[in-house]
């Protein structure tokens, strides 16, 4: 079975493996009964360590094993075969809540509560409720791309979902929960009482209805990355299911490393190892390496598409050529299907820290909380629902401290908060915070802006400290110490966050910090639903699960069920140089990225192309194309921020698209090159289209707004105030006449002569320049 080995015992199982060294056909009752699940299993790896390996193996013996594998696995420990090892589980166990069979995944859901929720009650259920398994933001954006739905709320999920205990949630402090109550209040859409399982696509109606297709490309290409499936067989993407996705290893080749003899280490879609990672209290060793924690590439299987950013974070992005050459001529291997280019990883990822902090990058878990993970019990739409941090939660502003900001801050909405009280810090954790490594509170934990403890995060008397799940400790970087210490990288540094208050007030701090994003622009695609056009169909795996937990994908070279229609897509070009800037779901300036710029071609079942490179409305701002942009935290940090010219003096960021969208402007006439004549008639009577038209798309794909303020296409479909940039805002922002306000004098040789001296050809002078005469003018103004 697929890449599902997560306790003690393994899917591939007892016996009859070939060329397994060791493993016996059948086992001898005395050596069943002494040994259990280990007779065949000899020389796997203790799971984990400590409290929790110790507490399953003192359970085992009661159910029959001394191992403690059926503890979570289920199964018969005296089997003397594979299919008797491999079948029901101990009644005992079974009525204390436990397996009621065998799981070759404890891990996947919805087995996870009778098997990890057996010391970790109420993990499963969450996750089941998060985005994590649900990914109904991603399948309410892509809809709303393609036109299917015209609505800001999370309709549909992978499942058929209800929240059964109301908007409170069933973890946090007493603060979160009262303040995500409300949340949950304002924000309905957002945060549903529940969702529908994203329908099947009726075939019979693609004919009158194209668009349609939105839902086949969703089930197909799009719900491939939540935790109720196992991972796509391709390198890179392998991974477990459920619990099993994030806590256990599993190598971009997908090949087991460890020594139980019933795991081939030859068939790509294992586990690397049979061990546990989670947090710092959770030794992995594997030959010379021990490492804790979950490392990133764990999140990259499946944080590589929409957003991208987990690649992102660490420094890559897919492109089309897959150069330089290796050894034999040949390109590089390819990752979650595509090529990588390096640019630059963010600098929480790096390993070259600041000079007080060890050599070594963050991991996802160290920012990002148990509730962002699995959940708090509601049933959310977005990301930006379930995801309760801000930057300013660990590095504060230049005039406040962490623990000085109130609650809620970042997360405004375009409105004032009601509270501005000083969120403080705290000395006690939540329950479900204790399962991790527990740190000295030391002057107390630092909170989150929706008020849980971070766990890792505490104050040192001057100082904050983040404690990594990697075993490394960083001193944090505190805004308003840099600025009482003066200790700023550079003038622009204190310009823009001190000098210019409005930045920090109105702006994102990734909007200036994240140093590039991954821009795919344009997404064609195709979806076939001629006779024989089928493809993995992911909802219907999903919700074909077995008795043991598994889903249909899970036999290694199946693929799973399949639906009617084949997707294929590309794209029109690449970028990743100086997004363009917007308003995010909070109402704060935020870089945007292409989101699903949907260019779409459907031919029926009977073969007949029914539409070509059409694009679809949105309701977003009266009625736009939906060849979206959106808002996103691209996990592209640098320490030193974008300029401000790649800001005040770029039409690109204000929304006008590259060179204000000058170029690219052909996609709704197509060309043909061929011979032609001076009028540019074409001379040979066979001749082929070199480009498609898109009849619709009458400007360059990076442009969503002119400059006298007209919408192009939809911006953000999740939250209201999600947008281009307000024209106001761009008429300030705009500062391409800086230049001319002085090099218009050119022309004047007796004026210029007297400005233009030998010396005046630094920045610095021309800034000095600048400054006497901004001075100047105040003097004049002031004695008016």
């Amino acid at each position: 079975m697929k890449h599902l080995m997560y306790a003690t015992l393994v899917t591939i199982g007892l016996v009859g493996i070939a060329n397994a060294q060791g493993v016996p056909e059948t086992v001898d009752p005395a050596v069943a009964q002494e040994k259990g699940c280990l007779s065949c299993h000899e020389g796997i790896e203790d799971f984990t360590q400590g409290v929790m390996m110790e507490t399953i193996v003192s359970m085992g013996p009661d159910y029959g094993d001394p191992g403690g594998c059926v503890v979570c696995h289920g199964g018969n420990a005296a089997g003397l075969t594979k299919e008797e090892a491999h079948a029901g589980a101990h009644p005992e166990l079974t009525e204390a809540g436990g397996p009621h069979t065998f799981y070759p995944d404890p891990g996947a859901l919805p087995v996870a509560e009778k098997a990890c929720g057996q010391c970790h009650d109420g993990y499963a259920e969450r996750l089941t409720l998060s985005l994590m398994n649900t990914e109904a933001g991603k399948l309410q954006g892509n809809l709303w791309s393609w036109g299917v739905i015209d609505t800001r709320r999370a309709v549909y999920g992978n499942y058929d979902l209800v929240d059964e205990d109301g908007k409170t949630p069933s973890v946090g402090t007493e603060k979160y929960k009262e303040y995500m109550t409300a949340y949950a209040e304002a924000h309905p859409d957002q945060i549903p009482d529940s969702m529908e399982q994203v329908p099947e696509v009726d075939v019979d109606a693609i004919s009158e209805h194209p668009n349609l297709a939105g839902i086949t490309y969703s089930r197909q290409q799009c719900q491939r990355c939540h935790v109720g499936v196992n991972g796509r067989e391709k390198r890179g993407d392998y991974r477990g299911a459920g619990c099993s996705s994030c806590h256990v290893p599993y190598s971009n080749e997908g090949l087991y490393e460890g020594g139980d003899p019933t795991i081939s280490k030859e068939q790509p879609g294992k586990l690397l190892t049979h061990q546990l990672q989670a947090t710092r209290k959770s030794k992995v060793k594997h030959g010379d390496i021990e490492y804790s924690g979950i490392p990133t590439e764990s999140c990259v299987s499946c944080h590589n598409r929409g957003k991208r950013i987990g690649v992102s974070y660490q420094g890559i992005m897919e492109f089309p050529y897959g150069s330089p050459y290796d050894e034999k001529g040949g390109k590089q291997p390819k990752l979650h299907t595509k090529n990588y280019l390096y640019i630059k990883e963010d600098l929480h990822h790096s390993t070259e820290s600041r000079p007080e902090n060890p050599q070594g990058g963050l991991l996802c878990q160290d920012c990002h909380t148990t509730i962002d993970m699995h959940g708090d019990g509601n049933l959310p739409g977005t990301t930006l629902a379930q995801v309760e941090i801000e930057c300013e939660d660990c590095h504060g502003t230049v005039s406040k401290f962490p623990w000085d900001l109130p609650i809620g801050y970042g997360e405004e909405f375009g409105t004032e908060l009601a509270d501005n009280t000083a969120r403080g810090l705290t000395e006690d954790l939540t329950d479900e915070q204790y399962f991790a490594y527990e740190y000295d509170a030391q002057d107390g934990y630092l909170l989150t802006t929706r008020g849980n403890p971070f766990g890792n995060v505490v104050k040192s008397g001057t100082k904050v400290i983040m404690h990594s799940a990697s075993g490394l400790d960083f001193e944090v970087p505190v805004l308003k110490q840099i600025a009482t210490d003066g200790t700023w990288k550079s003038p622009n540094a204190k310009v823009a966050m001190a000098s210019v208050s409005q930045h920090m007030e109105s702006m994102e701090c990734y909007a200036c910090h994240a140093d590039w994003a991954p821009q795919c622009y344009g997404c064609h695609v195709t979806v076939d639903y001629s006779e024989g056009k089928t493809d993995v169909d992911w909802i219907t795996n999903a919700n074909s699960r077995g008795e043991d937990g598994l889903t249909a994908d899970a036999g290694l070279g199946t693929n799973g069920l399949t639906s009617p229609g084949k997707v294929s897509e590309t794209r029109s070009y690449l970028r990743w140089e100086e997004p363009t800037l917007g308003i995010n779901g909070e109402g704060r300036v935020s870089p945007l990225m292409p989101g699903c710029q949907v260019i779409t071609t459907v031919i029926d079942k009977d073969g007949n192309t029914i539409v070509q490179n059409e694009t679809w409305m949105t309701p977003d701002a009266g009625g736009t194309k939906g060849t979206e942009h959106a808002a996103v935290q691209p996990h592209t940090a640098g320490r030193e921020a974008r300029t401000c010219e790649s800001c005040h003096d770029n039409p690109k960021a204000l929304g006008y698209g590259i060179s204000g969208g000058r170029f690219l402007q052909g996609y709704d006439k197509g060309f043909t090159i061929d011979l032609k004549t001076e009028d540019g008639q074409l001379i040979p009577q066979q001749t082929k289209i070199q480009s498609q038209a898109i009849p619709s798309l009458d400007h360059d794909l990076s442009r969503i707004v002119t400059e006298d303020g007209k919408q192009l296409v939809s911006v953000g479909s999740h939250w209201d105030l999600t947008g281009p940039l307000p024209q106001e805002m761009r008429e300030r922002i705009e500062r391409t006449g800086l230049c001319m306000g002085c090099h218009q004098n050119m022309a004047d040789e007796e004026l210029w002569a007297k400005v233009n001296k030998d010396d005046f050809v630094t920045n610095d002078k021309h800034k000095a320049v600048m400054d006497a005469a901004l001075r100047a003018y105040a003097a004049e103004q002031a004695v008016d």
